[in-house]
């Protein structure tokens, strides 16, 4: 009895020095750190190695289809569009400090673009990307910029027995016609208008001479070739200074898209080009010619090439030069030639 008397007391004693040794040894300690936590906090942002520099977020790869139906004529019309919208304003504190108050939901994003297209003609793409992008920063006061981007794939009106069919359609290919939409609040609205995948071929009528030689030029001089390339022409509009503007000006889009893409090809059949770059400078300047509202054209056309095959090796089969035939089509590499041309007085970026 008297030693469990003596050990409880032991184990007591042992039990308070520890609780003493942790107060002296920690209490400091302690102290120091909340000193130390409350100045950190209170000077952070002064000594921060970082900053968000730029952020915009939204909704990428909404497809939509949209048929518009004439009940008087019969006649539907198909648009097939994919969508992205990006938004940007007072939402730094959703990167910087997890506060998801200020974030429109990337849903909610796509959700508008469907009821914006059921409530809104879809054509032409650049009143249509104009009036969702428009949407976002009146109904949301902090976003200050929303930017649309729309791919309308073409599908092309049947004919049958010699007549265009009311309601069936054929997809020529992969070209689009496409759309960027700035919509920046108290600036204005900026577009800028493309064809993409509009690819095409001439058997003749091309040539290419006159190039630097040096120690590393194999390549041959020639007066005429084959000429292919994917077309991808863009248009920048001068900026508009809101959705009325856009809504003044929406008849002169569809015929912008007519006139560069009739330019573009009747520029690339007829001309005997001395080079793509030659080329390419010509259907620029007839598109700004066309189109007083336009500021700039930029084309980006690669050389899609096709070589002549030596088959002398057999029998003296001539088919180099003038008795080319057979060709093989390259994939890569290729050339790649891009140029922007703007009007007269516009200082020159080269």
């Amino acid at each position: 009895m008297i030693l469990r008397s003596a050990n409880s007391l032991h184990s007591r004693s042992n039990k308070y020095s520890f609780k003493l040794l942790d107060n002296t040894i920690f209490l400091p300690f302690s102290i120091l750190y909340f000193f130390f936590s409350s100045i950190f906090q209170r000077y952070h942002s002064k000594f921060k190695m970082s900053a968000l520099a730029a952020a915009r977020y939204g909704k990428d790869n909404v497809r939509v289809c949209k048929v518009h139906r004439d009940e008087k004529t019969g006649i539907q019309t198909v648009v097939e569009m994919t969508v992205c919208v990006l938004l940007e304003g007072d939402i730094e504190t959703s990167y910087t400090k997890a506060d998801n108050s200020v974030v429109v939901a990337t849903d909610s994003i796509k959700n508008t673009i469907f009821i914006t297209a059921k409530q809104n003609p879809v054509t032409p793409p650049e009143l249509f990307g104009s009036i969702l992008g428009t949407h976002f920063i009146e109904k949301y006061s902090h976003i200050h910029a929303a930017h649309v981007n729309i791919v309308t794939h073409r599908w092309v009106r049947l004919d049958i027995d010699g007549k265009p069919h009311p309601h069936s359609f054929i997809k020529p290919g992969s070209e689009t016609r496409n759309v960027q939409v700035d919509v920046i609040e108290g600036k204005g609205i900026d577009i800028n208008s493309s064809i993409k995948g509009l690819t095409v071929l001439k058997s003749t009528g091309s040539q290419f001479w006159g190039f630097v030689r040096d120690e590393y030029t194999t390549l041959k001089e020639t007066w005429d070739r084959l000429l292919s390339t994917d077309v991808a022409a863009n248009w920048q509009w001068r900026r508009f200074t809101g959705l009325a503007d856009v809504k003044t000006h929406s008849e002169k889009f569809n015929a912008a898209w007519e006139a560069a893409r009739a330019i573009t090809l009747k520029t690339f059949a007829d001309d005997n080009s001395a080079s793509v770059q030659a080329t390419m400078y010509k259907m620029g300047e007839q598109i700004l010619a066309a189109v007083p509202l336009l500021d700039t054209v930029e084309y980006a056309l690669p050389n899609i090439h096709f070589f002549e095959v030596d088959l002398s090796w057999h029998k003296g089969i001539k088919n180099t030069g003038k008795d080319a035939e057979v060709y093989a089509p390259q994939s890569n590499p290729n050339g790649l030639i891009k140029c922007t041309v703007g009007r007269a007085g516009q200082k020159a970026k080269l």
